[in-house]
């Protein structure tokens, strides 16, 4: 299932650290696509290398990939229910924009624009 647009909903002001998330890097210096993944998910591989180009295309923007299975914790308090799921995060680590399924880059270059703004 493609997470289009729409499917990146504005979310409430939450803050999510860098140690919550098991970033020893630390979060990124103006925005973070957090992508809670599983072993078996076919999708989750094509996201990875979606957040990873776009990460790579923007100066001072994380990918952290995040085991949902190892970070059963996490999960339920961020409220992640399936895998691929993302956060984009702002430079401060609040939740921006999240989406369930595997997005499009230009949805999360769109995504990414509001974190950075």
């Amino acid at each position: 299932m493609d997470a289009g647009m729409e499917d990146f909903v504005a979310e409430r002001v939450d803050l999510v650290s860098a140690e919550a998330l098991g970033a020893a890097d630390g979060l990124g210096e103006r925005a973070t696509l957090v992508q809670f993944s599983s072993a078996f998910c076919q999708p989750c591989r094509a996201t990875r290398r979606t957040l990873s180009e776009v990460a790579a295309m923007v100066d001072g923007v994380a990918h952290i990939e995040i085991d949902a299975e190892e970070h059963l914790a996490l999960v339920r308090e961020l409220g992640v229910t399936g895998t691929p799921s993302v956060l984009v995060l702002d430079a401060e680590g609040r939740i921006v924009k999240r989406a369930t399924g595997q997005p499009r880059k230009p949805d999360v270059i769109a995504a990414l624009g509001l974190a950075i703004a």
